[in-house]
């Protein structure tokens, strides 16, 4: 210890690390972008857009054109006001080597530029330049068209005017490819990119936004323009299912500096679809603009059903919240000039004016086009009340499956094998489908930390079942209990018992079946379990490749063929004994601890919810009334599909 002693003190201002410009971006990329893999790489093409997107809600900009390029470069090209490329007063440098070498520099953060704009905190294309190996940008405005490059965040080409060009001809054209110092992941995905920029065409009525792909084998093209703005997402949101009424309720205005705009239409489901944004950013988590909606939707729904017909029938009847959400699909977009974010995660909205002016928007214009239109109202409050009825049914049926507290075992199900430790954030539930694998399951754990669910059969797709049935599923109702935090507006994710949800199912088409089912049951009932990360699904091998005392597990057919090769050792795959497990039950517990639950070795999978919008849709149309969704989907997707039992 002595001799480290005069090293361990002298700590003085040399020890201090200063990172200028960006080197801080490229010394902790994840605290800027959210991940240096698939996600970050996606993200730094949504920066770009945001700016032109910010252009387009200042009003200077009505087209955006992305493009993959063949080597999985992108440009990002729109014809706003262009850079700003004059020299800043005090930097002394232009406006747009400024905007992309300095983080906090650019035009947000002056109100005069942009009302509002989304974003990264206004450091986003700095970001993307100092993650990108190399980028180049060119600016048209005041008549010349401007160009510079840069590597990995520095100037490499200082900014030069290329030629003239009309006075009116404006904009920016910004080209970039990612670092592969930095990501994991270099290449990009078409799906998800045209997801992103179809939502954006949404949220931003009147803006093209054009997505090319143009590497070889890939070729494609599409352009995405919604005059009808959120009245056009909702519709596309409903577009596998069956609607209620055929006109979508639309409201567009601005309250108290507040810019409001609403869409709703119902459908014969039994789940609510809402998602709502700020400044074209989806927050996630709600916040006060949502909180101010779904008040005042309860409230003007309430108030024609006591004016109604149906208010003799049902005298005492009193919709709540969840009643007149049923089967409810609706998009709200919000403008706020200075938007409070809590925890810097842009996913909640903490601004307390927005809530009473999007309340009070809702309560006028709701109330109005409600009695403006008869039949839509008409429909609406025959759902509402049918929910009401089936709630009232499922009241018995939710109070079997409600705990008297997280650590009553009186109330946990009879098959269930707990773990013996109390610390959720230390303990772990298999949900399994069935009891031979169960059993095995129950010898091969640690009983410490592992608790076990044998599930009989397939659960009920909750896709297609209201509250009252659901709840009456003896399985689901086991799962609820197990779990211990609750169902659905009684989920509280304090007193989940296990902070790991694994579901392991068997490797063939029923076992897929189940999984998918479970995520349908966790996605609509308890998406905060998802959201915390709490969900996961076990891998468990499909091949067991052995040869005398030696032996091997494979998960996919590539690994299998590499340990066959590697067992054979030249002498033919004879000697090799190739076992391919069909269920999880051909495993003794000994296996099934080694490959697929020792927190040491297995391997297991996260379910996340990066797009809501998108997982809405696929659970609608993967599990869903509509068959013909579901038939384009197998038809596009089957060239996908591996280790098919058939």
């Amino acid at each position: 210890m002595g001799s480290n002693s005069e090293h361990e003190n002298d700590y003085g201002a040399q020890s201090i690390t200063v990172l200028k410009g960006l080197e801080a971006v490229r010394k902790r990329p994840g605290m800027y972008i959210g991940s240096t893999s698939a996600r970050g790489l996606h993200h730094l093409v949504y920066e770009i857009v945001d700016n032109s997107i910010d252009e387009a809600l200042a009003g200077f900009c009505d087209t955006v054109k992305v493009t993959i390029h063949a080597d999985d470069s992108i440009s990002v090209e729109d014809n706003g006001r262009g850079i700003p490329v004059d020299v800043h007063p005090t930097e002394k440098m232009p406006g747009v080597e400024l905007a992309l070498t300095v983080l906090h520099a650019g035009g947000k953060f002056d109100k005069n530029s942009y009302k509002v704009s989304g974003g990264l905190h206004g450091v986003g294309v700095s970001v993307v330049n100092a993650l990108s190996e190399s980028l180049k940008v060119w600016v048209k405005r005041d008549g010349r068209e401007h160009y510079m490059d840069f590597a990995r965040g520095a100037t490499t080409t200082k900014l030069a005017a290329l030629r003239d060009v009309k006075a009116k001809d404006t904009g920016t054209k910004v080209w970039f490819k990612p670092d592969p110092q930095i990501f994991t992941e270099l290449r990009y995905d078409y799906a998800t990119l045209a997801n992103r920029l179809r939502e954006l065409s949404f949220l931003n009525k009147g803006v093209t936004i054009q997505l090319a792909d143009q590497r070889p084998g890939e070729e494609k093209e599409e352009t995405f323009y919604a005059k009808g703005g959120l009245e056009e997402f909702v519709k596309f949101l409903n577009s596998s299912r069956k609607v209620l009424h055929d006109k979508v309720v639309y409201l567009e205005t601005t309250r108290d500096d507040v810019g409001i705009e609403l869409a709703l239409q119902y459908n014969d489901g039994y789940n609510d679809t809402v998602f709502s944004f700020v400044n074209n950013i989806n927050t996630h988590e709600g916040g006060t603009h949502l909180t101010g909606f779904k008040s005042a939707l309860t409230s003007v729904i309430n108030k024609h059903l006591a004016t109604s017909s149906f208010a003799a029938k049902d005298k005492e009847t009193k919709l709540s919240g969840d009643d007149v959400r049923e089967g409810l699909t609706a998009v709200l977009s919000v403008k706020v000039r200075e938007p409070q974010f809590e925890g810097q995660t842009k996913t909640k909205l903490g601004n307390s004016e927005v809530e009473s002016a999007v309340k009070s928007v809702v309560n006028d214009l709701l109330h109005t086009f409600l009695e403006e239109t008869p039949r839509v109202k008409n429909a609406i409050l025959e759902k509402a009340l049918s929910a009401a009825r089936a709630r009232e049914a499922a009241r018995k049926a939710r109070d079997l499956v409600r705990k008297k507290s997280a650590l009553d075992i009186g109330t946990l199900p009879g098959k269930l094998a707990d773990c013996s430790l109390s610390d959720p954030a230390l303990c772990e539930i298999y949900l399994v489908e069935g009891d031979s694998a169960g059993g095995s399951a129950k010898q091969g754990r640690k009983r410490e930390f592992q608790a076990i669910l044998p599930l009989r059969g397939k659960i009920l797709n909750v896709e297609k079942a209201r509250v009252d049935k659901v709840l009456s599923n003896e399985e689901i109702r086991t799962i609820i209990t197990a779990i211990g935090a609750g169902y659905k507006e009684d989920f509280s994710l304090d007193n989940v018992r296990y902070h790991k949800v694994i579901i392991m199912t068997d490797a063939d088409v029923d076992g897929a079946h189940i999984r998918t089912l479970l995520l349908t049951f966790f996605f609509r009932q308890m998406p905060e379990l998802i959201e915390a990360g709490h969900v996961y699904i076990a891998q468990p091998p499909l091949f067991r490749v052995a040869r005398g005392k030696e032996e091997f597990y494979a998960y996919d057919l590539r690994e299998r063929d590499g340990f066959i090769e590697r067992l054979g050792n030249g002498d033919g795959k004879s000697s090799v004994n190739v076992q391919r497990y069909k269920g999880l039950g051909e495993m003794n517990p000994d296996q099934l601890w080694k490959t697929t639950m020792d927190p040491e070795t297995r391997t297991m999978l996260r379910v996340t919810m990066e797009d809501a919008v998108l997982a809405d849709s696929i659970f609608q149309t993967l599990m869903g009334d509509d068959v013909e969704p579901r038939r384009v989907f197998i038809e596009s997707n089957a060239r996908f599909a591996t280790n098919l039992d058939i």
